[in-house]
């Protein structure tokens, strides 16, 4: 008997639409914002939407997480425990925490899981999250797979959630500043500004410009979609997908490409096995390079990698479509293998580095007839970042999941009764009782075809049978209205039997990977504090946005702009032909001097003095 993991397909949901299309479209489980503090301000949800998705979710023993991932000020934490106990009520799976303080709230039995802004990279930090009662913890983006298999080995009970596509954040997770400290927006309260996205030039301690207004700090987007074997083998049982921002095109794409492939792999690898129930049906073939991106990587999987960046834009460019030959006119004519419609989006980097676009009002072959033309040098790559045809498609009903059921219809003494019984073993049977009256024609054919009409609900007949002691007549009506009785009994019966896991969080006094805290640890309030203290921390800084730091590290990078610009000495033994240190300068005249710290193989950004 082969031992199976369950495996996760974690979909983002930025509104109760995202929600209900992302389990429609595969997702073995939705993570989705609280109405209050969450780490993406701009994406609340009420608890009547949340609700919903959980009655949706549930019906496919689909799970739904919460984000409630901020840190929190001492006079939140009253509405943050009354907020929590209105999400068990209503049926949430687990809450996605990064405050330490809700640990010591009056808690309802809810799963808890660690955020990544936990800053969760070592087998030592989940140990101890798992021996504190945390039932998921999602890693840190930058870890390798062979970091995922260390932390899979030391500690094989607890389930890794990894982020397997979406934005990068160039810091690492819950060690970020910069926001709070250029904007007074705490990126851990949800409100970042997106620093990282901005352009700079970076600048020598003599002043001499190495690079002029480009987006330094600004990565590619993450996909692992031809990974996902490699990280179920060093451990991985959630897989990630970010954008609880993005819009519902972008949801349903993303997650039934990743559906469609990790169904692949537990079709070849039997001890595998999706988390959830249901099989998926696209109208559509998933693309991603459809869906928004900055282009991809594999950020550091397999080690240190020099094309992580996107320099020259923070914005999507979406899938490239050939070259621009010359421009005629009014039209330009392009050489490439895919096709434009009528609508589209295009866009391309010019030669001061920018990125400009139009749209396309008509496509004649190669020729494209932009709504207005554009300032393009010939030989220029174009991308297209909309695809007209393909959102219109997205734009409809694009997927159908259903449970498949077994049904048998049979005759008794008092009548006939129908059975009904689901892929997870649910079954109900109704009685009809009935005067029986032999048909003129053979009704066997008839009948299946009949009860094979499940139509718009969550089912679809994979065995049909029909148990008569002789050719019985029953009317159209009344076995259409039998059917429909049953399926209402067997969606009952799910929603009753659905598992719901209960956790009650119980004190324990093991001790924390750290003595001593600094503004790192990110404690708000009192009762993280006292958390943290009861695990054998003794000396315990304020946040960052409680306590202003003199001189702090605003950003924790694993990106190293002295490595991207080929002048590494530890992995390239390069020497850079400048001046150290180096500057960060904004459009706005904010400095920011940069360290390089190679024991640990990061770069840190700080207030220029």
């Amino acid at each position: 008997m082969i031992k199976q993991r369950k495996i996760e397909l974690l979909a983002p949901a930025k509104n109760l639409e995202c929600g209900i299309e992302a389990i429609n479209h595969g997702a073995d489980a939705v993570y989705i914002g609280a109405p209050k503090f969450g780490a993406r301000a701009a994406a609340v949800n009420s608890l009547e939407d949340i609700e919903a998705l959980v009655k949706h979710a549930h019906l496919y023993n689909a799970r739904i997480y919460v984000t409630v991932n901020t840190i929190l000020k001492e006079e939140e934490l009253q509405e943050t425990e009354e907020m929590i106990h209105a999400l068990f009520r209503i049926g949430v799976d687990a809450l996605i925490v990064q405050d330490m303080g809700i640990t010591q709230l009056n808690l309802p039995p809810i799963p808890l899981h660690a955020s990544t802004q936990m800053d969760n990279r070592t087998p030592e930090k989940v140990k101890f999250l798992k021996e504190a009662g945390f039932r998921q913890v999602v890693l840190a983006r930058e870890l390798s797979l062979r970091e995922i298999k260390k932390i899979h080995d030391t500690c094989p009970e607890v389930p890794l959630e990894v982020f397997v596509h979406g934005a990068l954040c160039v810091s690492y997770s819950g060690q970020c500043y910069v926001s709070q400290a250029c904007f007074g927006r705490s990126a851990n309260r949800g409100e970042c500004a997106q620093f990282c996205r901005l352009p700079f030039s970076l600048v020598d301690s003599d002043g001499k410009v190495m690079v002029k207004d480009k987006h330094l700090l600004s990565l590619k987007d993450l996909n692992q979609s031809d990974e996902l074997e490699q990280l179920l083998d060093a451990g991985a049982s959630s897989f990630k997908i970010e954008g609880r921002l993005k819009d519902v095109s972008y949801v349903k794409n993303v997650t039934a490409t990743y559906r469609q492939k990790l169904d692949a792999i537990f079709a070849r690898r039997q001890e595998y096995v999706r988390a959830s129930s249901g099989t998926c049906r696209f109208d559509f073939r998933p693309q991603l390079d459809k869906s928004f991106s900055r282009g991809f990587t594999h950020y550091f999987l397999h080690g240190r990698d020099k094309e992580i960046f996107s320099f020259d834009t923070p914005k999507s460019l979406g899938e490239e479509m050939g070259t621009m030959k010359e421009a005629r006119g009014n039209y330009l004519t392009v050489a490439g293998l895919k096709s434009f419609n009528n609508g589209d989006g295009v866009c391309y980097i010019d030669e001061q580095g920018r990125l400009q676009g139009f749209r396309v009002n008509r496509v004649d072959g190669n020729k494209l007839y932009p709504q207005e033309m554009p300032q393009i040098k010939p030989r220029t790559r174009l991308y297209r970042n909309f695809d007209q045809e393909f959102e219109r498609i997205l734009s409809r009903k694009s997927a159908e999941r259903k449970l498949s059921v077994s049904i048998l219809l049979a005759d008794n003494n008092f009548g006939f009764s129908l059975t009904l019984t689901d892929e997870d073993d649910n079954s109900v049977t109704l009685s009809l009782p009935r005067e029986k009256e032999l048909a003129r024609t053979p009704q066997t054919d008839h009948l299946r075809t009949q009860l094979a009409k499940l139509g718009n609900t969550p089912f679809e007949a994979e065995k049909i049978e029909i148990s008569f002691a002789d050719n019985w007549f029953l009317p159209s009506s009344v076995l259409a209205d039998f059917r429909r009785q049953a399926v209402e009994k067997l969606i009952a019966a799910r929603r009753i039997n659905y598992h719901q896991e209960r956790a009650v969080w119980k004190p324990t006094n093991h001790a924390f990977p750290q003595t001593a805290l600094t503004y790192l640890g990110n404690v708000m309030n009192t009762r993280a504090a006292s958390f943290y203290q009861e695990h054998g921390v003794q000396q315990i800084a304020g946040a960052y946005e409680k306590e202003r730091v003199e001189d702090a590290v605003l950003m924790f990078c694993k990106h190293c702009l002295r490595y991207s610009m080929g002048w590494c000495p530890i992995h390239q033994r390069v020497r850079s032909p400048y001046r150290e240190p180096y500057f960060l300068v904004s459009n706005d005249g904010k400095r920011f001097r940069l360290e390089f710290d190679c024991k640990n193989c990061q770069m840190k950004v700080k207030a220029a003095q």
